[in-house]
């Protein structure tokens, strides 16, 4: 049947003004913690329910950027949350802020993994959000969604990008339910060599349904685009835009055969 061209131009001009809708959510962690999150979605898809992905921020807190790839992820389909593992939506730009935010929020294991089940639930009852739900993290996010992998938190599938390796909460066999998608730099700085051969003996051990790709020549930050004015404090980061790409092509391409299982 031929729709009328009013009705035609009436479901063009829907479609145009369809966009992500973004908010900000507070919640609050086991133990009382204010936690600020960065809900996006893409409103074209209606209250249709969509798999969730969670999105764990850099070491420098909840900026700018962690909210623009929840805005990518939504962009892509997917009901998504940038979360906050240091409570008050803290960021910086000093790196021996960032290092004491983080240090704060990974003395504790289980205090960890509390906040971040805590931005899980949030988005489970999310109306848009659909049974699935996965993990992305960036740096010190992805080092905290591999260890909530191998902690075995409900989870469809993790990425983590350039993110830290080392763990005081090594998976064992059976635990990692998730599918896990590394993405490495080459030349990173941050994660040695041992760190990288730890890891994948980790994961063969736990018998992980994983995949590690390197990247060579990229370094730490590989995927920020802000990565470099970082090096003015002595941080060893830099964007690299091929990297950029083929990690966040390979993160689409994980995601989808994911959800579709």
């Amino acid at each position: 049947m031929r729709l009328p061209l009013f009705s035609l131009l009436l479901i063009g001009s829907s479609l145009a003004y369809a966009e992500v809708q973004t908010q900000e959510v507070t919640y609050t962690a086991a133990d009382g913690t204010r936690l600020v999150g960065y809900y996006a979605f893409d409103d074209a898809l209606g209250e249709q329910a969509r798999p969730g992905v969670l999105v764990v921020h850099e070491w420098w807190g909840l900026n700018e950027y962690a909210k623009r790839r929840a805005r990518d992820l939504a962009e892509l389909g997917y009901s998504a949350l940038a979360i906050d593992m240091y409570g008050e939506g803290r960021n910086t730009e000093h790196p021996k802020d960032a290092m004491s935010f983080m240090q704060q929020a990974t003395q504790d294991a289980e205090a960890a993994k509390a906040r971040f089940v805590a931005a899980l639930d949030l988005l489970r009852e999310q109306p848009r959000t659909a049974e699935q739900i996965g993990a992305v993290g960036y740096c010190f996010g992805g080092r905290v969604v591999l260890d909530m992998a191998r902690q075995g938190v409900p989870l469809a599938g993790v990425v983590s990008f350039h993110g830290a390796l080392g763990t005081e909460t090594r998976a064992a066999p059976g635990n990692v339910t998730a599918r896990v998608l590394v993405q490495h730099g080459g030349a990173d700085s941050m994660v040695s060599a041992e760190d990288v051969g730890a890891f994948n003996a980790e994961m063969v051990q736990a018998d992980a349904d994983y995949r590690f790709i390197n990247y060579p020549g990229a370094r730490h930050g590989f995927t920020n685009p802000d990565a470099d004015r970082h090096q003015a404090h002595g941080v060893d980061v830099a964007y690299d835009q091929q990297a950029d790409e083929r990690s966040w092509a390979a993160m689409r391409q994980f995601l989808e055969e994911t959800f579709a299982r």
